[in-house]
This record gives C-alpha cells, structure tokens and sequence, in this order.
C-alpha cells in the first residue's frame, strides 16, 4: 500500500442533494448511447420481428462444448457429494471447508481466461453450472455468481488494463472472493444520490462512505467499490470504480445481515474510513463507474435468471412425484385439473426460461448481437415466472408446502424444502435492478428510436428551435415506419412453415402471432408517446404493461426456436414442441390481458389513493392493530466517520 501522505487526509464533502431532473440526467449519462450490433429484443420493440437473428439457433464450438461438459460432470459430483444444503440452511452460513472446495474445483473461476489460471468457459456453461448448484444451495449459486458476474472479474474483464489483469485475475480465479459494492443506506436504484466519495490525495484515492447489502463483503478479498470523486484541478470527477483490497486499514465489516431466504450469504455493511487506494487500481476513468456498472450488468444479469431455471427444474421434478403419488379422490392430485393446470404451467415456464435463458446465453458467446435488452428482458421474467413457479409448487404441496423440511423429516416424511425455495426466490424480483426498475429501464432502451428523432419534440422544456428539428427528423423517420406496421408475415397463413413440421404441433401459428403483435406493440407505444408526449415517462403502468408484452414474445420465440433445435438434434424433439405449443397457448392469454390493461386499467384511481394514503386520509383505516415493528430510524445513519463496532469480516480459512 503506497505510504500515507505527510498531511491529513482531505475531509470528504458534503453528499450531493439533486433533483428528480438531475438524477434522471446522471443515469442516462450512464447508459450506452450506441447500438453498435442488432438486437432482437430492440427490433421487437419496434415491431421488426428478426427471427433472422435467432435462428438458425447460434452454436458453440466442440472445443468450447467439450470443456463446459467435463466441468459440469466434475461439479454435479462436487454437488452431490460436498454440499449439504439442509446443515446451510440450519446454520445460515456456507462452511469453509465448501468453500475452499469450490476454490480448488475452479469454480471461482469459471468466467475468467485460461491465460488467467481460470477455466474460460463459455456463458452457456456458466449459466448452466449455476442452474445446477442453485437447485442444491442458492446461496453458494449467489456467492459464485456476485463473484464472477459482478465482482471484481468481469469489470476488470471488460474495461481493466493489462496491469489489473494480471495482478487480480489469477487471484479471483483460484484464492480471493470479490463483491460490488454500489449500494448505499440512502440510494438504492438512484445513484446521483451516491453518497461514498474518493478523494484524490497525491498518488491514491482516500475512499469515505458506507455500503449496504455487499454480497460476499464478509469474506470478500477485494472489492469493487463505486465511489464519487469530485470535480477539481485536474480531475474530472463524477462517479468512479476502484479495486480495493479488504484488508486495507480502515475497511469494517460493521453487520452480517440476515434475511428470510438465502441464509447462507454473505451481505454485510462495509464502512470506509479514510481507506487510501492507489489510483493504479482506479478501474476506467473518473466519472465512467456507472457506465462500467450497467455495461457489466448486461451479461451478468443472466445469472439470475439461470439459477431460476435451476430452481424451476427442480419444482418440476417435485410437481411430478408429489402429484403422482399423493391420491385424493380416488385418483392421483395431478389427474385433477385444479392441480393438473399448475403442473402444466411449471412445465411449461421451466421450459420456456431455460429457452430465454440458454438462447440469450448463447448469443453472449456468439457477441453477433447486443443483448442488453435481452438479458434484462430475462432477469426480469426469470424472476417473476420464477417466482411464480415456487408459489405453485407450495400450493399443490398444500400443507406439506408450508412446513419446513426438517419438520417433515422430524415426522418420517421426505424432507421436500418448498417453503425454503419460495424464500430463496423472493429476494430476486429485488436484486440486480427491482421489476419496477427493470420496467423503467428496459422501456427507456425500448423507446429508444423514437427520443433519438423526437426526444426535443415532446420535451417540454426544449427551445421552439430544437422542436422544429426535431419535428422534421421525427416526420420523416415516422413517414417510413408507421406503413410497415400495417402489414407484415404474421398476417400470411404459409410463413415459418419450417416450425410446423409433419407429426409436430404448430409453432409457426405462434411466431405469427409473435409478428403480429409486435407491430400492435410498437403502435401502442407510438400512440402512448402520441398521447402523453414528455409525460410519457411518469406512466410507469403503462410502461411496465409495454414491456410485459416484449417480454412474452421474446419468451415465445425463444421457446419456438429451442423446441425447433433440440428437434433437429434429435433430442425430445416432439415433447419439445408440445411444451413450446403449451407455453405459447399460456402466454398468448397472458398477452391479451396485457393489451387490454394498457388502454383499461385503474392507474389513474391507484394513483389518487396512493396519494391521499400518503397525505394521512386513510389512517383510520389502520385502527384496531398493534405494531411489533422495533423503534428507530427508517433508514440507518450513514455519516462518514471511523468505524463504530469491531469488523466481523470473516476470510475463509
């Protein structure tokens, strides 16, 4: 560590107030303002459906299948011989001989280059390795991806010098667990608010600040940490990724924090205190963090939803036996249609996400496409359909679902751990980007094309001149685009012949549909825009409503183009399609309903109660209850300062 400077360290500034306005400013700075390859998803949004873009189904190469396949044979054996799942969920904690035995298997890593000591595996395999360890322990599956897909590999990866690469890579491949530090107390999804701030002080940066919600910083080694430099004589300033070792003086682990699932990580509050961390492990330039951030977030999101396939195999294979043996009636639970319906659908969604999951996965190692919408079009239904499937299951268990699987145990019946899976599974409709976060910002990529022609145009605050042009290039793009959304293949009885082959069901009726409903979607967003203009941005159920609809039809398609490939593998080619015909029939209806809540909905109403609720009208309404809520503020003080409890980071021996 470089020495300490003769005088004191700079006292950190004051963390910034800003507007509704300027945080909206700072997250579109951070966004990538390009699109340099096609994408699927975008083109979908705009009423193109590319199906050139996912089919032919993209390959790997035999050398890469190859590799990915022996480490999953190794890790399956690891898993079923190293893992108990039952003694993490009873102790909340994963024990290190685990750990280490993950360490020396190289699943630390798995996405990090061979020249690096890592096992440079393909985004397929990754995802598919964490599937497989999520349907044993989610919380080791989180560890392994908080520290590959976000941690301190992928950033430096992606954006590091040659310098970072070697000094950190071999550690973070085989030794040393990384987290991201982005979260604060006070700033969630709304980082000009960040609050943690580097000072430059000669040589180093002086990191002041407090995170919440580390993932894996109770035992991490190094840390990403984004952190504010202010603006001065030579330094850009703005929001900045650094490298920080966590065993530099004035790093404190002040909390472990427990939650109702995932018991097993490792999220703590990590305090800053005057930490000096050389500028030679400042990762991009100043002011570039965010944009490092999201950059890495658009493949990294993929991990979620792969662990959610994972969980929703094994709810699967639950539904199945459970249904099968458990008679009521005088027949089977699952030869009832009340249950048989709920079979049919974890059937169906398990199929579909893995779909989503495998296509967008493959895509990422082919890096023909970008597919930042496409891998958060998955997290986002992979959470939510995940989520869903869980609750299902719990359902169909009845009773069973709700009692633990130690209690079940206790009393000689399987230990089935549905309710446990349900807890594991909430938190993800949270993590990396809440859906109400994932709607806004997948709806801001998927309008796009139109603010690029006419963002000064329903600006309200753009100068008449601005409109003008803006007016003019908006006439002519709108000119060329509204005709093709009149007509299109949906609308032709023969197209995608190829996905109706004999003795199959008919999956070319619903890439049809596909077509023709993103031409409706497309209309529906420009008459959204049409109608609201610059206050289109403030109707976040319609919005959301908009990006739903994208997120079925990505989903369809991916079904229809998997169930078509494992077809022409040989591989369960029939069953394929007739899950792929299942999934599609349930999503169209899922569709409609979305179309008809865009225009016929209660959001104006839900807005004026939420209002009237939050100004104090309805309080009587909470009488008669008592509140077992403890005392104290809503959110903890956060004011930089020394740390103010003994750390309890914890390196894994």
């Amino acid at each position: 560590m470089t020495a300490p400077s003769a005088t004191p360290p700079p006292t950190p500034p004051t963390p910034p107030s800003v507007s509704e306005r300027e945080a909206r400013q700072v997250a579109e700075a951070a966004r990538e303002a390009t699109w340099r390859k096609p994408s699927f998803a975008k083109e979908l949004f705009l009423g193109r459906f590319r199906l050139d873009l996912i089919h032919p189904y993209p390959a790997l190469s035999t050398e890469s299948v190859q590799r990915g396949e022996e480490f999953l044979a190794t890790l399956r054996t690891f898993c079923e011989t190293k893992i108990d799942s039952a003694r993490i969920e009873r102790e909340a904690r994963i024990p290190d001989e685990t750990v280490n035995g993950l360490k020396e298997l190289g699943a630390l890593g798995m996405k990090i280059g061979t020249e690096y000591g890592g096992l440079g595996l393909s985004q397929v395999h990754y995802n598919r390795a964490l599937a497989l360890v999520s349907s044993v322990s989610p919380a080791i599956a989180a560890l392994l991806s908080a520290h590959q897909s976000i941690g301190v590999p992928q950033p430096l990866k992606m954006f590091g010098t040659q310098e970072q690469r070697d000094a950190f890579l071999p550690r973070c491949a085989r030794t040393d667990i990384s987290a991201f530090l982005l979260t604060e107390p006070d700033v969630g999804s709304d980082p000009a608010r960040l609050a943690t701030t580097a000072v430059p002080d000669g040589e180093d940066y002086v990191l002041d600040g407090v995170k919440l919600w580390t993932t894996n910083g109770v035992i991490a080694d190094l840390l990403v940490v984004m952190a504010r430099v202010p603006e001065g004589d030579g330094h850009k300033g703005g929001i900045t990724a650094f490298v920080v070792e966590a065993a530099a003086d004035g790093v404190t682990v002040e909390n472990r924090n427990a939650f109702m699932g995932l018991r097993g990580i490792e999220n703590g509050v990590t305090r800053f205190h005057r930490v000096r961390v050389p500028a030679r492990h400042r990762i991009g330039p100043e002011g570039a963090g965010l944009k490092i951030a999201l950059t890495t977030l658009n493949t990294g999101r993929l991990s979620l939803p792969a662990m959610c396939v994972g969980t929703g195999k094994w709810c699967l294979k639950i539904a199945r036996e459970w249904s099968a043996a458990r008679e009521q009636w005088g027949k089977p639970i699952g030869r009832h249609e009340a249950v048989g319906s709920k079979v049919a659908f974890i059937a169906a969604t398990t199929f579909a996400l893995e779909a989503v999951v495998d296509l967008s996965s493959h895509m990422a190692d082919e890096d023909r496409n970008d597919i930042r919408i496409e891998a958060a079009l998955a997290k986002l239904y992979g959470s939510e359909m995940g989520w869903l499937m869980a609750d299902e299951l719990v359902q169909l268990r009845g009773g069973r679902g709700f009692e633990t699987a130690a209690s079940l145990a206790a009393r000689g019946e399987r230990a089935v751990p549905a309710e446990q899976v349900l807890r594991d599974l909430r938190i993800n409709r949270v993590f990396e980007g809440s859906t109400e976060i994932m709607h806004l910002l997948i709806a801001r990529e998927a309008v796009d094309a139109h603010l690029s022609v006419a963002g000064d145009l329903i600006a309200p605050d753009a100068p008449l001149r601005d409109k003008a042009r803006a007016g003019a290039k908006a006439g002519g793009f709108y000119a060329r685009w509204l005709p093709r959304l009149v007509t299109g293949a949906g609308q032709l009885p023969g197209s995608y012949a190829q996905f109706h082959p004999p003795g199959h069901q008919d999956l070319a009726s619903h890439l049809r549909y596909v077509e023709r409903c993103a031409r409706k979607l497309a209309r529906s967003t420009f008459y959204g825009m049409s109608r609201w203009q610059g206050r289109l941005e403030a109707k976040q159920g319609f919005l959301g409503r908009i990006v739903d609809i994208g997120a079925e039809l990505f989903a369809m398609s991916a079904a229809c183009v998997r169930a078509e490939r494992l077809r022409l593998d040989g591989a369960h080619g029939a069953e394929a399609y007739r899950l792929a015909d299942a999934f599609c029939q349930q999503s169209r209806m899922r569709v409609e309903e979305l179309f008809g809540r865009l225009w016929s909905n209660t959001d104006a109403l839900d807005r004026t109660v939420a209002s009237d609720v939050l100004g104090g009208a309805y309080t009587w309404v909470e009488e008669g209850i008592l509140d077992p809520s403890g005392d104290g503020p809503w959110i903890a003080d956060a004011t930089p300062g020394p740390a103010r409890v003994p750390t309890v980071h914890r390196p894994v021996r």
